[in-house]
């Protein structure tokens, strides 16, 4: 092979600067499976994500017109001298969807578009009004009706033209007035024609004829004549819409398709009659969206052991402007209404309690939920509409119960299910009843393409782990890994070749089960001759790569360089680095020693969980030890974790917003003093928070520089050494240290502050020092310097040696949050926990704090569990990585599949007790790990 011949192979980079990488030079082969890792914050994204997806966006950002690029986001350029060989991208990256609610798994991966076509052309209607068959209407049986229509009031006959039809329709005009119409309904509207009405050429439109219209008995004589004459011009449809009030309610009839029984006419089945986001097929009381915002009772009264007096009621309590109404209602209740409101509002008889929260006409006084929800109407202030949201609930729409479309539509049965019913089944049952469905003679060559696009559709989905997955669950609540595997599966679906994708830990959130198939599905992409490059650190997908790529040494400014690569055997051979020596088994995760003992008196019960598809199970939490809840992906870890144990403490402890999961009864809270989550969430939105001002120790080091003899010679407090108020701060950044340019056809430019050339402070600030360093010094300092710099200040010592504990010495005081790591911004958390003085009775849940850890990083992440654990407190931990599963205390393992198979505890007990249980994927996995011959360790 030509040199030319083998670089083309190759994905050549040079000079790659991008944040902290160290002018790498590197040749990755393409169309391969390619993984890079490295401890967390060596420079993995700066490198994948960065560098080579952002170069292959920008390039092709590049090759359009300006014209066109004025309307696309923008890309920034890395810092790069030169890549060659770089084939087009596709990031594929862990962020949540769409939180649009009309957005569901179905719509994301278009199985639902192949669904509409699938109903509406061998889709079996029926009648909405009383379920039986439909049949075509003769032009006699629908004069018929509407000679009946006419008996309530008068009729307007008309012939629909253009149904929805975005344009300006001028030939539909003219060619109704060539016929001799002189009125036609445009837009729900009767206008007269000629003249021909201006349209909107961007908006849909619906133009009916107006062919006849009937004001009473006398007119029947020419019904006959103007039905077959509507007929004609709609071609077999025509409306006849009877007067209802003040308007007119609209009957539709059609040569096509009518009820045997009750005459009721449905229209043609169209994909748009089945489709919540079209005014044609969604449900016209909730508008598509299966659910209606309404006042939620339990939000309203969350606490039902106190009395109206005494503030049962939360939202009169906490909202502005409240006091006068919280006064007349306890006087009407009180006087007129005979309500105790002394007594516990949950002790009230039901018709007292409905009176509180309704009201009552009779005696003159509003009801609670009916007053809020008037003041959430007619209020233009969007603090109380917020604050109102707060006792909101989203229930099911009372007209459609929640299947989003109108009753016609339900009305179209494929294999006795209706759409709706279709989409409510999860991946795995979709898949069964897709195969099962056998297209009549004649329709075989319409339903095939589609049920194959469809079943193709669904065996990706489950290829990645996803079949439990139900195909209308809104896209707003999965998780980034789960979001992260529906556009891997459409990505498989798309066939492309030749692309680069670039994925981001593509194994958080899935079993330890479903990781082989995974992996088969990513090197179905490798073997279209697509180069697939992975950011991961687990240790089962860098064994399967054809190629690593091992970043470090450390983190931040001790990474960015490249200090391996090759096949993994060879990274495990040769290879001096962490990940090497995790890969050949030189460093492990070690089993402790001996486990916590679990107290059967000290525990969190929560009985009759069923949030979701929680089969109504009773689960104890022991305090005093780290428990590890696992189970395969969509088992329930996160409704009985997140949405009953969270949120239930939350509310008892702290009476905070949020309503709790369902569930019986929560027991053994008291024990507690308080409930923290610890997520991988930003410690803040702008460059101006950073780890010093979280952790607090921004307050110890400005009242240090305020104690200095030039601080007080100029009258300086500790308000001015603070970049987030007027005064100390640079004015020209306003406390950032960059500005951001508008560039118009070019990306936008953040630049070093001219004024201050980024220290943040202005000059007078900057000339008090101390130990010869200004504050802007002192925040440009790592962790690790800082902690020798501040060795004799005990309190601010004490804060950064958290810090140091969690793994953070490389970090700067003042290195703003957005350019923290998911893993590093939680472990900032975790070291203020550490800091703060403990009670030793609060519990801590953390939701798969592993994400984007490498495994030297779990060691240290554990170490910070236990010291926290070791002060009494107790650690709650959604978890699949079995090297926190095993080094637990206690596990609550669910299962046993995911979706409608999962919900139920599999097992309970220390790790040893769950690898014994048969049934559990999970003890499978942990008997591996457990096996004899295993690393054990001291706490």
């Amino acid at each position: 092979m030509t040199t030319e011949g083998a670089n083309a192979r190759l994905i050549s980079i040079r000079g790659a600067c991008e944040h902290n990488l160290k002018n790498l030079n590197l040749d990755l082969p393409r169309e391969k499976f390619i993984v890079i890792t490295g401890v967390s914050g060596s420079g993995k994204s700066s490198l994948a994500f960065d560098t080579i997806y952002a170069e292959g966006q920008r390039r092709y950002m590049e090759s359009l017109s300006s014209y066109a690029r004025q309307f696309l986001d923008q890309m920034h350029k890395p810092a790069i001298e030169s890549i060659a060989g770089l084939p087009p991208t596709i990031s594929i990256e862990q962020r949540r969807s769409s939180a649009n609610p009309r957005s569901i798994v179905a719509t994301i991966t278009e199985i639902y578009d192949y669904m509409r076509l699938l109903w509406a052309r061998i889709g079996v209607p029926h009648c909405p009004t009383c379920g039986g068959g439909v049949e075509r209407q003769s032009p006699a049986r629908i004069a018929g009706a509407v000679a009946a229509l006419l008996r309530s009031g008068p009729v307007l006959l008309m012939a629909p033209v253009v149904d929805g039809r975005k344009g300006l329709h001028v030939d539909a005009f003219e060619m109704l007035m060539k016929e001799g119409f002189v009125r036609a309904r445009v837009d729900g509207a009767v206008l007269r024609i000629p003249p021909v009405p201006a349209l909107d050429r961007n908006r849909k439109h619906d133009v009916a004829a107006v062919v006849d219209r009937f004001d009473s008995s006398r007119s029947c004589a020419r019904i006959p004549d103007s039905v077959e004459t509507a007929l004609r011009i709609g071609k077999g449809r025509l409306i006849a819409a009877s007067q209802d009030g003040g308007g007119f309610v609209d009957a539709w009839f059609s040569e096509v398709l009518a009820c045997a029984k009750c005459g009721t006419g449905i229209p043609e089945p169209a994909p748009r009659m089945f489709s919540f986001n079209s005014p044609h097929g969604a449900c016209a009381e909730c508008d598509g969206l299966g659910t209606r915002l309404e006042l939620d009772p339990d939000l309203v009264v969350p606490d039902r052991g106190i009395s109206v007096s005494n503030g049962a009621i939360e939202p009169l309590r906490r909202l502005a402007g409240a006091a006068h109404f919280r006064a007349r209602m306890t006087a009407v209740l009180r006087g007129e209404c005979g309500v105790d409101v002394a007594a516990p509002f949950g002790k009230l008889p039901a018709a007292h309690a409905k009176l509180v929260l309704y009201g009552s006409e009779a005696a003159g006084f509003e009801g609670v939920i009916p007053h809020l929800m008037r003041r959430f109407e007619r209020t233009g202030s969007e603090y109380l509409k917020r604050r109102i949201h707060e006792y909101m609930s989203e229930l099911p729409c009372p007209s459609c119960g929640g299947a989003r479309l109108k009753p016609g539509s339900l009305a179209v049965t494929v294999m006795d299910r209706n759409i709706s019913e279709a989409a409510a089944m999860g991946v795995e049952e979709a898949r069964g009843f897709f195969r099962q469905i056998k297209p009549r003679e004649g329709d075989e060559g319409v339903a095939g393409p589609v049920l194959r696009e469809i079943a193709a559709r669904l065996d990706f989905l489950a290829n990645v782990g996803l079949g439990y997955l139900a195909l209308d669950r809104r896209a707003g609540t999965l998780s980034g890994g789960e979001a992260q595997r529906i556009r891997l599966a459409s990505q498989v679906g798309s066939a492309l070749v030749g692309v680069c994708y670039v994925l981001d830990e593509p194994t958080i959130g899935l079993h330890q089960r479903d990781n082989s198939r995974l992996l088969a599905t990513l090197k179905a992409l490798r073997d279209l001759d697509n180069t697939v490059i992975v950011v991961e650190h687990d240790l089962e997908t860098i064994r399967s790569a054809d190629w690593v790529v091992d970043v470090g040494p450390g983190p931040g400014e001790e990474g960015g360089n490249v200090v391996g690569q090759g096949s993994p055997e060879d990274l495990a051979s040769k290879g001096t680095s962490l990940t090497a020596r995790f890969l050949r088994g030189d460093m492990v995760i070690a089993v402790p020693a001996a486990r916590r003992p679990v107290d059967a008196g000290r525990c969190v019960e929560i009985l009759g969980a069923a949030e979701n598809n929680l089969k109504r199970i009773d689960v104890r939490f022991p305090l005093g030890v780290i428990t590890c809840v696992t189970g395969v992906s969509g088992s329930g870890k996160s409704s009985l974790v997140s949405a009953i144990l969270l949120r239930s403490l939350r509310r008892k402890l702290h009476a905070s917003g949020g309503k709790p999961g369902i569930h019986r009864a929560i027991k053994g809270w008291k024990q507690l003093d308080k409930v923290v989550e610890i997520d991988q969430s930003p410690i803040g939105r702008t460059s101006r928070s950073n780890p010093a001002t979280y952790t607090g120790c921004m307050d110890e080091i400005r009242r240090l520089f305020a104690l200095t003899r030039e601080a007080r010679a100029r009258g300086y407090g500790p308000g001015r050494f603070s970049f987030n108020r007027p005064g100390g701060r640079c004015e020209a950044c306003e406390g950032h240290g960059t500005r951001r340019i508008e560039m118009h056809f070019l990306p936008d430019v953040t630049v070093e502050c001219a004024e201050c050339k980024g220290r943040r402070y202005n000059d007078e600030t900057l000339k008090v020092r101390y130990k010869d360093l200004s504050i802007a010094d002192v925040l440009d300092m790592s962790v690790r310097d800082a902690t020798g710099f501040f060795a004799n200040h005990r309190s601010l010592l004490r804060m950064l040696e958290t810090l140091m504990d969690v793994g953070m010495g490389y970090v700067r005081l003042g290195q703003p949050s957005p350019t923290l790591s998911g893993g590093e911004a939680q472990r900032v958390k975790l070291s203020a926990e550490l800091a703060r003085p403990q009670t030793g009775n609060a519990l801590y849940v953390l939701d798969e704090p592993t994400t984007g850890l490498h495994l030297a990083d779990i060691s240290k992440l554990l170490d910070v569990l236990r010291r926290l654990c070791d002060r009494g407190n107790t650690i709650v931990v959604i978890e699949h990585n079995l090297d926190v599963v095993k080094t637990a205390d206690h596990v609550i393992d669910l299962g046993p599949e995911g979706g409608a198979e999962g919900g139920r505890l599999v097992a309970s007990g220390t790790p040893e007790e769950v690898a014994m249980v048969p049934e559990s994927h999970t003890g499978a996995a942990l008997g591996r790990v457990l096996a004899p011959g295993r690393q054990t360790g001291d706490r």
